[in-house]
């Protein structure tokens, strides 16, 4: 990548790294190809300098390499072609009321069920799609997470491939919602649009009930994933032994993903920022026998990988507290150290897997 000012910018030009402003809001997505409309908007927000894509980047040589080396090619390649079967099995549901179970299974097993297991599955994800804020990405990422977690928690390989199939399904009450309202996160909604959102955990629930060969835990979770452990989620308010395992799974993994999920106008959001939140919730709205494994896992996926700090210092994730501590420590050039908890001042900006 290269800073170029923004005098000097061309529509076409790509950003090699997203743009947030003083709010850390963002502002830009990473990967957008700029327009005159885009250069117009930088002027008016007094941006300076942005970093795009340099030449290597986009040439022939540097993409066919990256499709040759790149750790997550076969990962990436598996996700792309599943995306267009889960968005047809959406579709249908739109139509008809219900879901072609087979297609569905088939997907869950030659498909989510492999890449659940795949190691560098975490990693994989953020790298992959977190821009992809549509139902279809949405709903791939959440199955693919709570098979992780499901992993985690040292479930059987039947339990975790319904837990994957309810990930998957968990939004399938979507395809019922006006559209302006699909990709909404609930926490932006309010009043009569409150009303109607929250609507779509009933909705999957009644087009999955359909289907008597589904595991009742998958049935519920599509009822159940917007369900807290305090009482205080929705549809019904369901205390924690109300709600089943299952939902308890992909509502972790469900938060986790719309946090880092970057919608432009939204505080951009890493990795770290979904550790913090988790750790903060998990003995209040979310469930500790869910949240203590995954969070301790993932932070083990986590080291090694290259952070850039709201400080302009880049560095590698070295470590995290002994204790409970949300935040990482951050090796910097020089083999300076820096232990976030304690500098509650300084951000991790970009995640970069390693």
């Amino acid at each position: 990548m290269r800073a170029v000012s923004v005098e000097d910018i061309k529509p076409g030009m790509i950003l090699a790294r997203s743009l947030v402003n003083d709010d850390m809001v963002v502002v830009l997505s990473e990967d957008t190809v700029l327009t005159k409309a885009h250069l117009t908007r930088l002027n008016m927000l007094k941006v300076q300098v942005v970093y795009i894509k340099d030449e290597f980047e986009l040439s022939q040589n540097y993409q066919t390499a990256a499709a040759v080396f790149h750790r997550s090619n076969a990962f990436t390649k598996e996700y792309k072609a599943v995306v267009k079967t889960v968005q047809s099995i959406f579709e249908e549901a739109a139509d008809s009321d219900t879901i072609p179970l087979d297609k569905t299974e088939s997907v869950v097993a030659e498909s989510l069920a492999p890449m659940a297991q795949n190691s560098g599955a975490v990693d994989y994800l953020y790298e992959l799609n977190h821009h992809a804020e549509d139902v279809y990405n949405h709903s791939l990422r959440v199955s693919i997470m709570s098979g992780v977690i499901a992993k985690w928690m040292h479930f059987d390989p039947e339990q975790i491939s319904e837990i994957i199939l309810a990930g998957f399904l968990h939004d399938i009450g979507k395809t019922k919602l006006p559209t302006r309202l699909v990709n909404k996160t609930v926490e932006s909604l309010q009043g009569e649009d409150f009303e109607t959102y929250i609507k779509h955990t009933m909705d999957g629930h009644k087009i999955l009930n359909t289907l008597k060969a589904l595991p009742e835990g998958v049935k519920l979770t599509t009822m159940q994933h917007h369900e807290r452990m305090n009482g205080t989620g929705f549809p019904f308010g369901c205390l924690g032994g109300e709600i089943h395992e299952y939902a308890r799974i992909v509502a972790v993994a469900d938060v986790y993903d719309n946090i880092t999920t970057e919608r432009v106008g939204q505080v951009k959001k890493t990795p770290f920022d979904a550790i913090t939140f988790l750790t903060e919730n998990l003995y209040t709205i979310l469930d500790p026998t869910v949240c203590v494994p995954f969070l301790t896992h993932i932070k083990d996926a986590f080291l090694g990988s290259r952070v850039t700090l709201s400080t302009g210092e880049s560095g590698i994730i070295a470590s995290f507290p002994n204790d409970f501590a949300a935040r990482p420590i951050v090796s910097t050039p020089g083999d300076n150290l820096i232990n976030l908890n304690e500098r509650p001042d300084i951000l991790i900006m970009e995640y970069n897997p390693k």
